[in-house]
């Protein structure tokens, strides 16, 4: 457990998003109607006050500025907004403003994210690091799955005072880049909302990339949850484009 990490900065691997994957439908979708769409999504998100959040969308990506009461706040109106058909990428530029009653220090801030690590991953938890920097959390350790390494963060994000969470626990691989290879194979066969005909993998040690069309950005999206899933597996490169 580490406090005051110095040079601790907000990176988020989803705040940004590659624009370049647009469909047909996001190109006929007007900026205007997507805006709505986005707006109504985000007062219709129950864990998200949405009040003193702006949206722009400018060729189908959107920026979101404003502030909120909390890091988890800032994480749902992301979430939000990549449920919106016709979105190709977000900016999430949202502040986090700690309400007064919820401003921690570090060493009290790092205490309860080792505990949640804790209850969270019990057999794993021991391989994490925990450094918090004005109430920046920063994970790091290395771990044999990507759920662990989700798990984790997701143990801290709701915690009371935290500004931001950046995640930089490294996945170590124990398989073979065949068997990484078979196993999302058989992952995606077994996956509803993935057309596994539609996508072919590469793997190169412990790195994949994922190539194809599929019709929606939810179906890329799984198909890279899916491809995190596979054990060994320490980077995704998405390649799928989206197309109706």
């Amino acid at each position: 457990m580490f406090a005051g990490a110095p040079g601790a900065h907000f990176t988020n691997a989803f705040s940004r998003v590659d624009a370049s994957y647009k469909t047909e439908e996001t190109a006929m979708k007007a900026e205007g109607d997507i805006r709505r769409d986005v707006e109504a999504e985000l007062r219709w998100s129950p864990d998200l006050d949405e009040t003193d959040i702006a949206v722009k969308a400018n060729d189908a990506v959107v920026t979101l500025t404003g502030f909120v009461r909390s890091y988890h706040e800032k994480y749902q109106a992301e979430a939000a907004v990549k449920r919106v058909a016709g979105v190709a990428g977000v900016a999430n530029d949202i502040q986090v403003r700690l309400p007064s009653g919820n401003v921690m220090v570090d060493p009290e801030i790092a205490r309860e994210a080792v505990t949640a690590i804790k209850l969270e991953l019990p057999f794993s938890h021991e391989s994490i690091k925990v450094l918090v920097h004005e109430g920046h959390v920063t994970l790091e350790g290395i771990l044999e799955w990507q759920y662990q390494k989700e798990r984790a963060e997701t143990a801290v994000r709701r915690l009371k005072g935290i500004t931001g969470v950046t995640n930089l626990i490294t996945i170590k691989p124990q398989v073979s880049t065949t068997d990484i290879k078979r196993k999302i194979e058989d992952a995606f066969r077994r996956t509803a909302e993935v057309d596994a005909n539609r996508i072919s993998i590469e793997a190169r040690g412990s790195e994949v990339t994922l190539r194809g069309k599929v019709r929606s950005w939810a179906e890329r999206d799984q198909a890279q949850r899916t491809a995190w899933s596979a054990p060994g597996v320490t980077q995704v490169k998405n390649d799928i484009t989206v197309s109706l």
